[in-house]
């Protein structure tokens, strides 16, 4: 499990923060390069190199990749949903241009692999809700939906016309504990718990009975490096693969925290995010992933509920 250099577009947010630590933590800290629009603070900051980079700048990516002469790229770097929503434009520019930078870096550089996360924003209102396949119709009506399914094409052609070793994951929702919410529609699921924790009450952006698929952060990044760490021929779907872990409504969110807070209320207020979640994946059907690379997920939902309150209770030391 050798390698000379990763390099992290986007380390700042929820996803790049953990997986900068989970990857220096197994290839070395000098080994992980780590970079955001902003400058990099705490742990990322202290434990190994940093630089600011706007991945829209191609002449600074350029000094980065001379510098550092990466073999693997992570680009996370995105604009996400429902801030894509409020600035299409800058939507559309960042999620496209800073992809075809990476892109063709690796076509020209000696770059092994290329990790870009898509979305089940790839999915719309006439694709199957339940039990989403793999293949199907995916007919988005957001610009980050769009601009993941434009990617997914991309990726899929210049892996076939340039021999590039790009891999990628349609993230759901993804819950964690170490970051804050970061614009996404699915971030409810992370807010809930801190408000949970400090003010006993949320007020929901979705209705009771949205379901929408979600991933626990540690299935995420497991997820995410056990798909960079398989051989190449088992990598069938160059575009994105789906993965799950449960599915779940914020009304039963609220009932797993009850089970380890037991005055915490919920309330509602739907706002412009309900129309984004109403054209998503109920659950997923990951079973291609399952086969091609063996993924398996750990938690379920109560078991993430205890995890999530235990987490936030030590880092903000708040006694049970």
């Amino acid at each position: 499990m050798s390698t000379d250099s990763i390099l992290i577009i986007g380390s700042g947010g929820q996803l790049g923060t953990e997986l900068c630590e989970t990857l220096r933590g197994m290839y070395g800290d000098a080994k992980v390069v780590a970079t955001d629009v902003r400058p990099l603070t705490g742990s990322i900051a202290e434990s190994g190199p940093t630089e600011v980079l706007d991945i829209l700048d191609k002449q600074r990516f350029t000094e980065i990749l001379d510098q550092y002469k990466p073999t693997q790229i992570y680009h996370l770097a995105a604009l996400l949903s429902a801030t894509a929503e409020r600035q299409p434009k800058l939507g559309w520019t960042l999620n496209m241009d800073g992809l075809f930078h990476v892109l063709d870096a690796a076509k020209e550089r000696n770059i092994s692999k290329i990790y870009w996360p898509s979305s089940i924003a790839v999915f719309g209102p006439n694709t199957p809700r339940d039990q989403t396949p793999q293949h199907c119709v995916m007919d988005p009506n957001t610009i980050y939906g769009i601009t993941k399914l434009a990617g997914e094409r991309y990726c899929e052609y210049y892996f076939e016309k340039h021999g590039v070793d790009v891999r990628s994951i349609r993230y759901p929702g993804l819950i964690g504990y170490k970051s804050a919410p970061g614009g996404g529609t699915t971030d409810y699921a992370v807010d809930i718990y801190h408000q949970a924790l400090q003010q006993g009450k949320y007020e929901c952006f979705l209705s009771e009975d949205t379901e929408l698929p979600m991933l626990y952060m540690p299935d995420a990044l497991r997820a995410t490096i056990n798909l960079m760490e398989a051989p190449a021929e088992n990598i069938k779907i160059r575009s994105s693969y789906n993965v799950a872990g449960m599915s779940f409504t914020p009304d039963q969110i609220a009932a797993s925290i009850r089970n380890e807070i037991p005055g915490f209320e919920i309330s509602y207020a739907p706002d412009y995010r309900q129309q984004i979640a109403n054209s998503w994946p109920k659950s997923i059907d990951d079973g291609t992933a399952r086969m091609d690379w063996g993924w398996k997920p750990e938690y379920d939902l109560q078991a993430m509920t205890g995890d999530m309150l235990l987490h936030l209770r030590e880092m903000n030391s708040i006694k049970s």
